[in-house]
């Protein structure tokens, strides 16, 4: 198996574009070509950064490397509104990301690790088991994927309005490469995404929570909670363990009173497991008592995408509609989510690895 060593100068701040090009003997603003020709332009190989002399182009393709993803395969669902796009790391190790086109925005949807060691009995991803933590690079040269897509005309939409770290893996186990990843994304003299364009997922790993609190960006945050009881969450969680439910909820409400950003909770409905009124009524107890102003939540109920080889079910819809009229009898915000990429394995839970 070759493997490529030249670096890859996705995973390169400013500071370091400079350092290194001081290294070639060059001045400071041919890094700031090389940089915005990446971030701004997008460009894929040194060839495209026509205002670099070809010496220095040449010099660049032979010793560095722009991105380590390689794409072996793109599927479209939804009549071409969803793209997933399945890429191999220098193992083969898998790591995919979604682009998903709505009429007023387009989200790209990001892994941050290649498989998930997290273990959710209902997440495709968590069958892979842990494989590799993603540089910033890697997860940067997802979100450029997307955004590369949206340049085609056949999108009404043609720049990215939302990155989410909901793909493969736990965010907050690899903090961070996710959170360099982050500050290259929102450099405004590069890729310029807003910091409220972003939102971070997390199974529920409290110090990655609080240390988030102390961020000055302003990034979405989104927690898996998928059971209104220890037990139950346990099951199919096993990071609860470590992480019980009140202590999750105490990081939340933390939070919410250290940044006044509005928490969302993840709900996947499984059916008779976690979608009957009483456990809708529990949880809507539940959020009212935690200490989290019911202004700063909102639940997200996501009917369970199918997993192969996995013994669930998926809620019938009239569950669905009665699970979340019981939340809303808390006074609790809730909303089902617009499904998309089902029929690619692009929806939630869904991610494999698998072309």
């Amino acid at each position: 198996m070759h493997i490529d060593s030249r670096p890859d100068l996705l995973n390169y701040s400013r500071a370091q574009l400079v350092e290194l090009l001081a290294q070639w003997g060059q001045p400071a603003f041919r890094a700031k070509q090389i940089y915005r020709q990446l971030h701004v332009n997008l460009a894929a190989s040194p060839e495209e950064m026509t205002d670099l002399p070809k010496s220095l182009r040449d010099r660049l393709a032979a010793e560095t490397r722009i991105g380590s993803l390689v794409c072996s395969a793109v599927h479209e669902g939804d009549g071409g509104l969803t793209r997933k796009a399945l890429f191999k790391l220098a193992d083969g190790s898998p790591v995919e990301s979604v682009l998903m086109v709505y009429p007023d925005r387009a989200t790209v949807c990001v892994s941050s690790q290649s498989g998930c060691p997290m273990a959710c009995v209902f997440c495709a991803t968590g069958k892979l088991g842990f494989l590799h933590d993603l540089t910033p690079g890697q997860i940067v040269e997802q979100v450029y994927w997307a955004a590369r897509l949206l340049r085609a005309p056949s999108f009404d939409i043609h720049r990215l309005t939302n990155a989410v770290f909901m793909g493969m893996g736990e965010p907050f186990n690899n903090y961070a490469n996710w959170r360099a990843a982050v500050d290259i994304l929102h450099d405004p003299d590069g890729f310029n995404m807003g910091a409220r364009s972003f939102t971070v997922s997390t199974v529920g790993l409290v110090p990655g929570i609080r240390k988030l609190a102390e961020d000055e960006l302003p990034i979405n945050l989104a927690i898996s909670l998928h059971a209104p009881e220890d037990d139950l969450r346990t099951a199919m969680m096993p990071v609860n363990k470590r992480y019980p439910i009140r202590d999750l909820l105490s990081a939340v409400r933390d939070y919410t009173e250290k940044t006044g950003r509005r928490v969302s909770f993840e709900y996947v409905l499984l059916q008779e497991k976690n979608d009957s009124p009483d456990q809708a009524d529990l949880l809507g107890r539940l959020l009212r008592e935690s200490g989290i102003r019911t202004t700063l939540m909102h639940v997200n109920l996501i009917p369970w995408n199918p997993v192969p080889g996995t013994p669930l079910g998926r809620s019938h819809r009239r569950r669905v509609l009665a699970f979340q009229e019981g939340l809303h009898a808390h006074g609790i915000p809730c909303t089902v989510r617009v499904e998309r990429g089902v029929e690619i394995g692009a929806a939630c839970g869904q991610l494999a690895g698998t072309s």
